[in-house]
């Protein structure tokens, strides 16, 4: 069975409270298609976000949850109902629980639990309370935000964010082949060095380095799950769009003088 675009109404994006984040990019650009869209994170700030889209005519509603207490997502099923769409984009930090960095020597047990946690038992946790609704109606779409961190490259200090990320990857390819037979696809998509409002220094002057010269933007990678999400992405499924300028593409990662 396939779905085309049209087929497909509602949509949930997590991590979805920065101004300029990626969730909220992928949030804008899935109202923009006609869907009705909640979109959830862990501060009120994520009522802010809501505000801005609705002021711009846009359907969407806002939900503040803790999504690594399986509690708190069951109580977002109840309010939020079925969705045609997912985007698992919550990860690596929160106002609630930052992201840590530290050499792997160094990380406490509770460090490890805090970067699993945010990253993928948040994926999980989504996915299996909005999953079966999609499987019962035999459409879906499930979209998780990775990263080149981990299933391709990685950074010191980010053991539990690479395992995490890569994980979210493994997922992605096991749940592809589950739920396939039953209309549901799942895609996982991969940014480099994306300009966000949590963006380092550090983070901006590697940007500089990548082929393109510059940092890629959070409507750039909001293109790609976006595009995953529709019914022209039928029969894609299982798969990881790398969006990163080609940036992994290269061995030497400075300019040569």
């Amino acid at each position: 069975m396939t779905a085309s675009e049209g087929d497909f109404r509602s949509a949930l994006v997590t991590g979805a409270g920065g101004p300029h984040g990626i969730g909220f990019a992928i949030a804008r650009k899935l109202a923009q298609k006609g869907l009705a869209v909640c979109i959830t994170g862990a501060s009120e700030r994520i009522h802010l976000r809501a505000e801005e889209l609705r002021a711009q005519g846009f359907d969407v509603i806002a939900q503040v949850a803790d999504l690594t207490k399986a509690e708190e997502v069951m109580r977002l099923r109840k309010l939020v109902g079925p969705v045609d769409v997912l985007v698992n984009n919550a990860g690596m930090g929160s106002t609630a629980a930052p992201a840590v960095q530290r050499e792997f020597l160094a990380l406490s047990e509770a460090d490890w639990d805090i970067g699993i946690d945010v990253t993928l038992k948040t994926a999980f946790l989504v996915t299996r309370a909005f999953l079966e609704a999609m499987v019962e109606r035999r459409r879906g779409r499930i979209v998780n935000i990775a990263s080149v961190t981990g299933p391709l490259v990685s950074n010191p200090g980010e053991a539990a964010y690479s395992v995490a990320k890569a994980g979210m990857v493994g997922l992605t390819h096991a749940l592809a082949l589950e739920v396939a037979p039953y209309g549901v696809t799942v895609n996982a998509v991969a940014p480099g060095w994306i300009e966000t409002g949590s963006s380092t220094e550090e983070e901006q002057v590697a940007a500089r380095y990548t082929p393109l010269g510059r940092a890629g933007t959070p409507d750039e990678v909001a293109a790609a799950a976006v595009f995953l999400a529709s019914g022209e992405a039928s029969y894609i499924n299982g798969a990881m769009l790398v969006v990163d300028g080609g940036n992994i593409l290269q061995e030497r990662k400075v300019q040569l003088a």
